[in-house]
């Protein structure tokens, strides 16, 4: 599906850097997870990674303004220009707006999917991941306060992609090879 400009949505846990990957290979475009940036920058000891990290430890989200630099940036390389998919991005209103603008020359998304899980069984997924990775920033009252967030900033999205006639809502719970099947078939 060459120009597919998605975002993938849904709460910390819900698998969605796993489908990312899976349903960008299917189509073909670069997955493009702010994660997995700010995660980078943290490593590298760069001064966004710096200021990444404060806000990553506490469990809140890192600066519009910081994010959407970095976004805008990652969309111009030369690998994004036919189509990408984006996980972490948007996740607040004001993201929303300016991703509109970054897209305005080039078209808009054609899809936003939410990946939908049970809150109980997304902290137990976080806190096992956190176990097998050693994760420091995945403690179970941080997961929790990430949660949170997710509902108070970037659930309010979904409203916003469903006026728009762009979501479509697909069960992230399940084995891997089931939820990718999901995802697919929605895109066919």
């Amino acid at each position: 599906m060459t120009n597919a400009r998605l975002v993938l949505l849904g709460p910390p846990g819900a698998g969605k850097g796993t489908q990312a990957a899976r349903l960008a290979d299917h189509l073909g475009v670069p997955a493009i997870s702010t994660g997995d940036i700010f995660r980078s920058n943290v490593a590298e000891g760069t001064e966004l990674g710096q200021l990444a990290q404060k806000y990553m430890n506490a469990g809140e989200y890192v600066p519009d303004e910081v994010t959407n630099q970095m976004v805008a940036g990652r969309l111009s390389e030369p690998d994004a220009a036919d189509g990408f998919l984006l996980d972490g991005y948007p996740r607040t209103a004001s993201q929303v707006n300016e991703l509109d603008q970054m897209l305005a020359g080039r078209g808009g998304l054609t899809h936003v999917i939410e990946l939908t899980a049970d809150t109980d069984e997304v902290v137990q997924r976080l806190l096992k991941r956190a176990q097998e990775q050693g994760r420091a920033d995945d403690t179970e009252s941080v997961i929790r306060r990430r949660l949170e967030v997710y509902a108070e900033q970037t659930a309010p999205l979904v409203d916003v992609y469903s006026e728009r006639g762009l979501l479509i809502q697909v069960d992230g719970m399940g084995e891997m090879d089931e939820v990718t099947e999901r995802l697919t078939a929605v895109l066919a």
